[in-house]
């Protein structure tokens, strides 16, 4: 009787692809809450703001590794998204725009939550995970990729639209389905910032997070790869009237560096067109002091209110006890600019600013948690540590480095540069980071003609003096010269890379 309950095991094991220690073995596999913030810029208590209200995101930074010095590819949703969730650089993928959807140009792309969806993953997304303009009125197009998950990505139902300014998607959305594709020039604008007297689930982001919660009871005797997009701090500034009032108008310090860089070429500042085009500010006229505070309240405010949303699903993991079997991944999907160097909102730049984001990693067993770690890394860089983190094999050609290394407290050897782009018209500026320096070439595309940026960060690290064109840096950008070049030929950063 035994050996043949043995032999049914075995034919069990051999032909059906089933095992006795299947129910063991994915027991023991690790979830990954994934989530992503739009436009978050380093400003938050854990980075060391003394005046910005994110217990939650700060308490996450406490039980794992925060990233100090983490940097996107390229300094707008759409290309960032692709990149970081492909592990490609964006002179890779090509994607330097929101229109462009990553299955145009690359089919055959495994993604991060496809990789997982293909290794038996429940792989979920909540609203913005991929960039969601662009719209497909027959199918979602844009937003949803289906090859990535399990399920069609969840949209949120609130309107929002009106009264209360909120969520540019939901009215491009429906004028969508009645005219056919909206592109990103056209969608509709409200008002750029308000404080309405409303509860946190009248607005998306509320309603996401109780979305994220009813998946995680869902979900918990499962493993998933759940991601969660947060559209706040994206413009329009909408929150709840709780979350202006955290913060008191003359506490408000506007940035002391509100001109272009000194010496830089002047291609490299970008106009405030996007701005301007809500119903609250001006056409034409400068920003006066008074606008810029409430702008800035508006951002911080919006800080808070997804802060207290990430606060609700980080609650109700520890109540289920997932926490301990759960990667918990946060990130801001690029920085944001609020008036360094005359700039607002939009980044497309490669400035400091622009392309500095949150990063926090935090899994069970964690030897690092609540460190900080000063290393130079890149959003290419967390596929492959999740990947790493639950044991799966890559099933396409990643471009970043694992990040366990660091992660697990070694001392070992790492990048020396962190890489970001940005086109601006026909010409291509592609930047490197260095423990000392950003440097950036711009590269003209029909005429070959360069121009370069170069930045100091201990003598400048607010960027405000190009000192590319001083003799007494000539070594110097020689060097960095040479450093990017090097990534070229072996087909890092290299436009139309030959694999």
């Amino acid at each position: 009787m035994r050996n043949a309950l043995s032999l049914i095991l075995l034919t069990c094991t051999l032909f059906s692809g089933c095992r006795p220690d299947q129910e063991k073995f994915n027991q023991q596999r690790l979830n990954v809450l994934f989530i992503t913030i739009d436009d978050l810029r380093p400003q938050l208590g854990c980075y060391g703001d003394s005046l910005v209200k994110s217990p939650n995101i700060d308490r996450l930074a406490g039980q794992g590794m925060l990233f100090e010095r983490a940097y996107c590819q390229q300094a707008l949703c759409g290309p960032s998204r692709s990149s970081f969730m492909t592990g490609l650089y964006p002179t890779t993928t090509g994607i330097y725009n929101i229109e462009t959807h990553f299955r145009e140009v690359m089919p055959n792309v495994v993604t991060m939550p496809q990789l997982f969806k293909k290794n038996g993953y429940e792989s979920v997304g909540l609203y913005k995970v991929f960039h969601l303009v662009g719209f497909d009125p027959d199918g979602f197009g844009n937003l949803n990729d289906t090859a990535s998950w399990t399920r069609p990505l969840w949209l949120p139902t609130r309107s929002g639209y009106g009264p209360y300014g909120d969520s540019i998607f939901q009215a491009s959305y429906q004028a969508c389905l009645q005219k056919g594709p909206l592109g990103y020039k056209n969608i509709p604008r409200s008002l750029a910032y308000e404080a309405p007297e409303v509860a946190d689930s009248m607005l998306n982001d509320g309603e996401t997070a109780l979305q994220a919660i009813r998946y995680l009871q869902e979900l918990k005797d499962t493993n998933f790869f759940m991601a969660v997009g947060f559209y706040h701090p994206h413009l329009p500034f909408t929150a709840p009237q709780k979350y202006w009032n955290l913060y008191s108008r003359d506490q408000l310090k506007l940035p002391d560096n509100q001109y272009p860089p000194h010496d830089a070429p002047s291609y490299v500042m970008v106009s405030d067109k996007e701005l301007r085009s809500y119903t609250n500010i001006p056409d034409k006229d400068i920003f006066s002091d008074s606008l810029k505070k409430d702008l800035l309240h508006g951002y911080l405010a919006s800080i808070s209110y997804v802060d207290a949303q990430v606060g609700l699903i980080l609650d109700e993991l520890d109540r289920l006890g997932l926490r301990d079997k759960t990667i918990v991944v946060l990130l801001g999907d690029h920085g944001y600019q609020i008036g360094e160097h005359g700039l607002w909102c939009k980044k497309h730049t490669n400035f400091e600013t622009a392309v500095r984001a949150p990063l926090i990693i935090s899994y069970p067993g964690q030897q690092s948690a609540g460190t900080i770690s000063d290393r130079l890394v890149e959003f290419v860089d967390i596929y492959p540590t999740l990947a790493q983190l639950t044991d799966l094999k890559p099933e396409s050609r990643l471009e970043g480095q694992s990040l366990v290394p660091i992660l697990q407290n070694t001392q070992g050897s790492w990048k020396d540069v962190a890489f970001s782009c940005f086109p601006r018209g026909p010409r291509l500026g592609v930047s490197m980071r260095t423990s000392q320096y950003r440097f950036t070439e711009w590269r003209h595309r029909d005429t070959g003609e360069v121009e370069y940026e170069l930045y100091d960060h201990i003598a400048d690290p607010d960027e405000n003096h190009n000192v590319a064109n001083l003799s007494v840096y000539d070594s110097v950008k020689t060097h960095l010269i040479n450093r990017l070049n090097q990534s070229r030929e072996v087909g890092m950063m290299a436009e139309n890379p030959s694999d």
